[in-house]
């Protein structure tokens, strides 16, 4: 008897706990934001960008965003082209081949210290030590403080490209934070997210691949109208449904989804030619590492194929020099290896290999086979699926392997690899992204440096000062870019996406820093169009959770009715008895 009575009591207490846990969080929902807040809400399918810190975010167009949110460069762009930041004016010093920058004289960081000229010093001075793949700063020979808000900084040379991606991409750091950190790609304390900019970071998971930021009230410009700006991690499947659903407010969405996010009254940003996709080829490696060999992989390639069904027309056709017919560097008069499967496996034959009834080539007593790694993202499985049957219509045995983006990344970057699916943003804004994607050593970069002419002309045209000898040298580029082929564009993409247009995002002109193509330009978020018939998403309306963060639904509730059956039946025994 004593025992039943204490199992009635131990469910009874169960009951109440389950009660009390509904109620706590149904309290912490309803009060996670003040009444009358905005929180911004974006879909995004990979999640993580890594840690929003200078050093620590991973070296792609997102990674970078999710960073410039907390920090502020000298100046930067709206959609029309320049406007001041930390620096109010600037100008070049012709005779002294340096800028001379005035700051503004009411910016504090986010721990309330006063932003200074010395941190525009420590901070060039710092990036010359300690390298950032977004900004090189081998160009510059000094920076001098004239006085607390005035800066100048020398040129060891000229340096065409300076304003758009030193000057507009490199994130100040307080001085006072950073002076002691000797790796900063390790530096994950808090202080190493004060900035200057309009948000703060409150809340990131690497693992959910989720960002929370709220308004810098103090912010120079004026206080942003959204309060809370979130990424969440919503498949590119799903993100328009999402969106429909008024569970985001934005999102990049598919192409075949348009008109049907369209006829529900959201607004379509779409954007061609700064972003391609391509064929990365491991040159370093037999028999990749011959140039013909490179030219018959082209040759065997149909892009126009890879347009109409891989990305059903939403996409220009890719040229071989890298750069997209709407850029005003284009040359078009270069060679274009125009569908021609016969000339691939003439070309396969003056290299010794052999045709065999198995309908492969052979050499050597080998099978000609390689191994295309693509990623499940953007459509890249169903091209790698394309242009394997391509290649295996002139002889070349292809197996398709499918990696997470990072993971192919990182061994394209490792060479470990034969062919890859990859692609990368920037070759709408200023031509130094060919210095990146062809002698860097990134995931997306040829990493090639075999034609001393193409390394001259890549070093030559940063410091040709006028426009259109620069635009010759570039077109040169293009054309021996192409001859070599240490990667071959495919297509580029046409990027839609969808919004409630509470916020008026944009494509920036030039892109976003160095050239990102993506709307979320963080002074978009400086204004919210409140009288909108349909709200977007608030603080107290979160979007639905990624999969490994969905709650079981109604647990309380559950626990509740199955504490209340076993009283119940307890009490009815006790009767009995």
């Amino acid at each position: 008897m004593k025992n039943k009575q204490i199992a009635i009591v131990t469910l009874m207490s169960i009951l109440l706990f389950a009660l009390l846990t509904g109620l706590t969080i149904a309290g912490a929902d309803s009060e996670s934001a003040n009444a009358g807040e905005v929180t911004y809400i974006i879909a995004d399918p990979t999640g993580d960008w890594g840690y929003p810190s200078p050093h620590g975010h991973y070296p792609r167009g997102p990674g970078y965003l999710r960073m410039s949110y907390i920090f502020d460069t000298l100046l930067w762009k709206d959609r029309q082209g320049f406007v001041p930041a930390l620096a109010t004016d600037w100008e070049y010093l012709e005779d002294e081949n340096a800028f001379l920058f005035h700051l503004r004289k009411d910016v504090t960081w986010h721990d309330g210290d006063k932003f200074t000229a010395d941190d525009v010093a420590f901070t060039f001075n710092y990036v010359k030590e300690h390298p950032s793949w977004w900004v090189d700063l081998k160009s510059v020979e000094r920076t001098e403080v004239l006085d607390e808000y005035t800066v100048k900084i020398y040129l060891t040379e000229r340096y065409a490209p300076f304003l758009s991606d030193v000057a507009g991409a490199l994130a100040i750091i307080p001085k006072h934070i950073w002076q002691d950190v000797e790796t900063p790609n390790e530096f994950t304390e808090p202080e190493a997210l004060i900035g200057t900019g309009p948000y703060k970071l409150v809340d990131y998971s690497k693992t959910h691949g989720t960002y929370l930021y709220e308004a810098n009230k103090d912010y120079y410009l004026r206080k942003p109208d959204i309060d809370r700006l979130q990424f969440v991690k919503i498949s590119e499947e799903m993100a328009p449904t999402a969106l429909m659903r008024k569970e985001v407010a934005a999102a990049g969405i598919l192409p075949e989804t348009v008109e049907e996010v369209r006829g529900k009254g959201f607004v379509i940003l779409n954007q061609s030619g700064n972003w391609n996709a391509k064929l990365m080829i491991n040159h370093e490696k037999e028999p990749m590492s011959s140039k013909v060999f490179r030219h018959a992989l082209a040759y065997a390639i149909n892009r126009t194929e890879l347009v109409a069904i891989g990305v059903r027309g939403h996409a220009i056709k890719g040229s071989p020099g890298l750069l997209a017919p709407i850029s005003p560097y284009y040359n078009q008069d270069i060679i274009k290896y125009e569908y021609n499967p016969e000339r691939a496996k003439d070309i396969l034959e003056s290299m010794g290999y052999q045709l065999k009834d198995d309908g492969y080539y052979w050499r050597d007593g080998e099978i000609l086979e390689l191994e295309l790694i693509t990623a499940p993202r953007m459509g890249f499985e169903r091209i790698a699926e394309i242009i394997a049957r391509q290649l295996e219509g002139v002889g070349i045995k292809v197996n398709v392997r499918s990696l997470e983006s990072k993971t192919l990344d990182y061994r394209v970057m490792n060479r470990q690899f034969d062919l890859a699916i990859s692609g990368h943003g920037g070759i709408g804004g200023d031509p130094l992204i060919l210095n990146k994607v062809i002698l860097g050593k990134f995931g997306y970069s040829a990493n090639y440096t075999k034609n001393d002419t193409l390394n001259q002309l890549l070093e030559a045209h940063l410091h040709e000062m006028d426009q259109e000898k620069r635009n010759e040298i570039v077109r040169e580029i293009q054309k021996i870019y192409a001859e070599e082929l240490p990667a071959l564009t495919l297509y580029y993409p046409t990027w839609y996406w969808g919004h409630d247009s509470s916020v008026d995002l944009y494509y920036t002109l030039g892109g976003v820093a160095s050239g990102i193509p993506i709307p979320l330009n963080k002074l978009a978020f400086m204004d919210y169009k409140c009288d909108l018939a349909a709200p977007v998403p608030t603080a107290t309306s979160a979007p639905t959770p990624a999969a490994t963060e969905t709650p079981v639904p109604g647990f309380e509730l559950v626990i509740s009715i199955l504490a209340l059956t076993t009283i119940a039946y307890l009490l009815k025994r006790r009767r009995n008895d």
